[in-house]
């Protein structure tokens, strides 16, 4: 009995242990930062509303070097995906079905991503506006406004790259790993949601928000449905949206998205 127990306190160490690492070498590193750069914008005399954060600028004036850099910091963002997969695969079983990464079921994952897209995505839209023209979020340049041959591409890539870190760590890897410490089910979504909204706090206190609701949203459907695929199809979908369609928008709505 008594091994018994030193065994699972220890498994229970070596858990958030590995939690800790994995959070401090992908999302949980961003939420520091994240954190920090409130902080600054708060501080600072221009106030946040007048202020601008930038998702996807460019990173050379060459444009191979720029395609380079960017294709670079995609592949490198996904290598903790990567991890956890592996992680998840060595602790037994096939990681992919464990977490519904697959596609098995290709109809009901893209239909799903749909509806969550209208449920999440199209609502999102309408509330950063609101905390635009409240002053709670700073304009977020979403791509680029020197475009090249290669800009939309890498934007899809972008999208699908923050859809996979977010959706298969924030979701399927730490649900996985917080069911297995005995977590419950509201601990787990919400805890999740608030991570989701931290890493998002550069953006202002609007944007936390935001996402924190659609980290509800998102973990309870997983819950529910035991898969990740719909879930990084919607997010990929919103993403690109933003991501590719921000020009448009800008050009339409100026004093929104300006």
């Amino acid at each position: 009995m008594v091994r018994a127990l030193e065994w699972a306190r220890l498994r229970r160490r070596r858990l958030w242990t590995e939690i800790g690492l994995v959070l401090g070498i992908s999302l949980g590193a961003s939420a520091v930062y994240s954190v920090v750069s409130l902080i600054s914008r708060l501080t600072q005399e221009t106030a946040l509303a007048d202020q601008t954060a930038t998702l996807n600028g460019a990173l050379s004036d060459r444009a191979w070097l720029d395609l380079t850099y960017q294709l670079l910091a995609i592949f490198f963002d996904l290598v903790p995906v990567a991890l956890v997969l592996y992680l998840l695969a060595i602790s037994g079983g096939n990681p992919f079905r464990r977490i519904g990464f697959d596609f098995r079921e290709p109809a009901r994952d893209l239909g799903r991503g749909w509806l969550l897209v209208l449920v999440v995505g199209v609502p999102g839209i309408v509330l950063y506006a609101v905390w635009r023209m409240l002053g709670y979020s700073a304009a977020v340049v979403a791509s680029p406004l020197d475009t090249h041959w290669y800009t939309v591409p890498v934007l899809v890539l972008a999208a699908l790259r923050a859809a996979l870190q977010e959706e298969v760590i924030v979701v399927g890897y730490l649900f996985t790993r917080l069911r297995q410490l005995g977590l419950s089910k509201w601990a787990i979504i919400l805890g999740a949601a608030v991570l989701r909204g931290s890493y998002h706090l550069y953006q202002g206190p609007g944007p936390f928000v935001g996402n924190v609701a659609m980290g509800i949203v998102f973990g309870w459907c997983y819950w529910r449905w035991g898969r990740v695929m719909p879930l990084v199809v919607a997010h990929w979908i919103i993403d690109i949206v933003s991501f590719v369609g921000y020009p448009v928008a800008l050009a339409w709505f100026p004093t929104l998205f300006g």
